[in-house]
């Protein structure tokens, strides 16, 4: 079967729901085989995150997420703002939650966090050379410490309780990914 036959077209698009961080849209699409079907679809803003490289450790943030009620152990990141670069929106929020700046911005890539639900992306870089600023810069609702962990404990707990979050654990199979490819 060619992948054409795969394709669905959307028909028509309304809005539900409007929230400050995102739309959720009740979509009309026909299949392939002309079958109408209604989908849920969240539009919401493309993310960034950043791993910040300090010699044998990262610098992470802890924060609360709501969505599972607990602490959660990540790499800074967050909303781009609207006309804002991923890489501009990813020095941004290293700057915002730990003070640091980078001198060495590279892109690691980018993927759909959940392409069954969201309409976004998420982009990923690797800081370094960083320097501090001593000082936080937090949103008024962020509520963040930063935390200097040795990359080789972020790896072993990747994924337990302290550090849930799927998309830190794409972050980190991008970090090494472009470390495989700087050693060959």
């Amino acid at each position: 079967m060619d992948d054409i036959n795969l394709i669905w077209n959307e028909h028509s698009r309304k809005e539900l729901i409007e929230t400050p961080v995102f739309k959720v849209m009740e979509t009309e699409s026909i299949s392939p085989d002309n079958q109408k079907g209604n989908y849920i679809v969240i539009e919401a803003k493309d993310w960034c995150a950043v791993i910040p490289e300090l010699d044998e450790d990262f610098l992470m943030v802890k924060q609360w997420r709501h969505g599972s009620s607990c602490l959660s152990i990540e790499f800074p990141g967050g909303v781009i703002d609207e006309g804002e670069e991923p890489a501009e929106a990813a020095r941004r929020e290293l700057l915002e939650e730990t003070g640091y700046k980078t001198d060495e911005l590279i892109y690691l890539g980018s993927v759909s966090p959940n392409p069954a639900l969201f309409s976004n992306h998420m982009h990923f870089f690797l800081a370094k050379k960083l320097t501090s600023t001593g000082k936080q810069n937090l949103d008024k609702d962020e509520y963040v410490n930063y935390l200097r962990i040795p990359k080789k404990e972020v790896m072993e707990k990747m994924g337990s309780k302290e550090y849930p979050h799927a998309l830190m654990a794409v972050a980190l199979n991008f970090y090494y990914q472009h470390k495989a490819k700087c050693n060959d």
